[in-house]
């Protein structure tokens, strides 16, 4: 199979699963989901089956835009079963929103086909790289607010998730990696990160989600350093929308 035989695979409509992972918010009468991230996989039995392997491929191929495309149009197909009131997370590419000056315009018409309100989003920039053309990256992030969706940012803390592009995002959600949540119960220097994450996320009226959470005792870590918005094996796995359950008041699963 040549390299244009996977990538045309990888991007033909129903190729792309989805799995939904919650965001939990942690309260004094047990924890509630806060939204659903929609997780993608590659095509069953491809060698671009997972996550991180698929968009390494797309990013060599120069197809990342098309493939967040491909990806955001599966997630919110995938979420039409769901209740209208959850919000859902979908991730996309800094370079796509900077590069790509038609993906507003695809994203309102994808939401509107599956009968998603906008306000329900939480846009998810990934996969963050140098500043290509940042007048056009803020245009596209003032854009999504006008339209009502939220900003999250991904893995910060690590790599191109760095002061930068916290000022240039201005975001509603600071999503501090699982490197600095695994294993913070004994680390004293994680549990530092972890709280300075915290009082950063502050003055930009900003709410922190610590990832990566699978054990009780990080996840007092976590609440020590003031951060109430979860996301981990300790709360739930990432499943078909049809295995999702959203009761009014949740329980980990």
């Amino acid at each position: 199979m040549n390299d244009r035989t996977l990538i045309e695979r990888v991007l033909d409509p129903g190729a792309l699963s989805v799995r939904f992972q919650a965001v939990y918010e942690l309260g004094e009468n047990g924890t509630k989901r806060h939204y659903l991230e929609g997780l993608i996989r590659g095509p069953l039995g491809t060698s671009v089956e997972t996550p991180d392997i698929l968009f390494a491929y797309a990013r060599k191929k120069n197809r990342e835009a098309e493939l967040d495309r491909a990806c955001i149009a599966a997630v919110l197909k995938a979420a039409r079963g769901l209740p209208e009131d959850v919000r859902l997370g979908v991730n996309v590419h800094a370079s796509t929103l900077a590069m790509d000056p038609e993906f507003l315009t695809f994203l309102s018409d994808a939401a509107s086909e599956t009968g998603t309100a906008v306000d329900r989003l939480v846009v998810e920039i990934v996969e963050h790289a140098p500043p290509w053309d940042v007048s056009a990256f803020r245009e596209a992030l003032d854009a999504l607010r006008h339209i009502g969706a939220a900003i999250a940012l991904d893995d910060v803390g690590l790599g191109h998730s760095n002061f930068m592009m916290i000022l240039e995002c201005r975001p509603n959600y600071m999503k501090i990696d699982r490197y600095f949540v695994h294993g913070a119960s004994n680390d004293f220097y994680r549990q530092v990160v972890l709280s300075c994450v915290a009082q950063l996320a502050r003055p930009f009226s900003a709410r922190v989600v610590a990832e990566g959470v699978e054990t009780e005792a990080d996840l007092e870590a976590v609440r020590a350093a003031g951060i109430d918005l979860v996301q981990g094996h300790l709360f739930s796995h990432a499943r078909p929308a049809d295995e999702i359950e959203i009761p009014h008041k949740d329980q980990r699963s």
